[in-house]
């Protein structure tokens, strides 16, 4: 792996009870783990430096700008980007030790890897569990993150460059518990809110009355949330939730943006 090493960095703020896993699970194939931390006021920075990894602060601007941040802080030209809530699998832990040792073909500028939802109290995924198929592992002289504070996704700078596909799978645990998942929709739906302003898309009053009806047949059928059972139902139902919040949200902005223009 001499020249084939591997940078991982990851963005937290209060992640005590949970960035020990994300770390552990990584520390055999990266020889640099950098933590980029925007405030935390538990554990989280303290538990990251006894295991190794280099801990940075840097003031929250969104999800885009703090990637970047944390990219550029890598010595590395190779990068995997995780964030607090996902682990790598055993899997793909083998899969990219191995790809480190044959060697990254020189026309790949990154790979994708599916991120697959696990919920609460599984341990594993559900075989047929909803996933999103993202580049995370990337050469940062071809790919990197774009500046956007709600879209934190990674795009290629040459077209010519070729994305290959790892065949295992990365964790997804996006809630603590159900609370913890309505904290996160208030404050992701406000910044959905303000980009959706920002970009003058005022929804109509037909596309918020819609939007939660549509939104839970996605989440019911589309991401396969039937699959959990009656729980499935309850996810679907929060999902739904979701989308309401940012509609009613984005048409809140626009109508105290009227009020303050007249």
């Amino acid at each position: 792996m001499k020249n084939n090493n591997i940078s991982v960095f990851i963005i937290t703020k209060n992640e005590e009870d949970r960035i020990a896993m994300v770390i552990k699970a990584v520390q055999i194939f990266a020889n640099e783990i950098i933590v980029i931390d925007s405030g935390s006021i538990d554990r989280t920075v303290e538990i990251s430096k006894s295991l190794g990894a280099n801990v940075f602060f840097n003031e929250w601007n969104g999800y885009g700008q703090q990637k970047i941040y944390g990219e550029n802080l890598c010595k590395n030209d190779w990068i995997l980007n995780i964030d607090a809530d996902e682990e790598v699998s055993s899997e793909l832990k083998d899969e990219i030790i191995n790809l480190a040792k044959i060697g990254f073909e020189p026309d790949i500028g990154g790979y994708k890897i599916k991120i697959v939802n696990k919920f609460r109290f599984e341990k594993k995924p559900h075989k047929y569990a909803y996933y999103y198929n993202q580049l995370r592992l990337y050469n940062k002289n071809y790919a990197g993150f774009k500046d956007s504070t709600v879209h934190d996704s990674v795009v290629i700078k040459d077209k010519n460059i070729k994305i290959g596909q790892l065949k295992n799978i990365i964790y997804h645990q996006s809630f603590r518990n159900f609370s913890h998942w309505i904290e996160k929709i208030n404050y992701y739906s406000s910044m959905q809110a303000e980009d959706s302003f920002k970009k003058g898309k005022k929804p109509s009053e037909m596309k918020i009355l819609l939007s939660p009806f549509l939104a839970f047949f996605k989440a019911y059928f589309i991401r396969r949330y039937f699959i959990y059972g009656f729980n499935g139902i309850t996810y679907s139902l929060i999902f739904a939730f979701s989308r309401l919040m940012k509609m009613i949200k984005t048409k809140e902005i626009f109508l105290t943006k009227k009020n303050i223009d007249l």
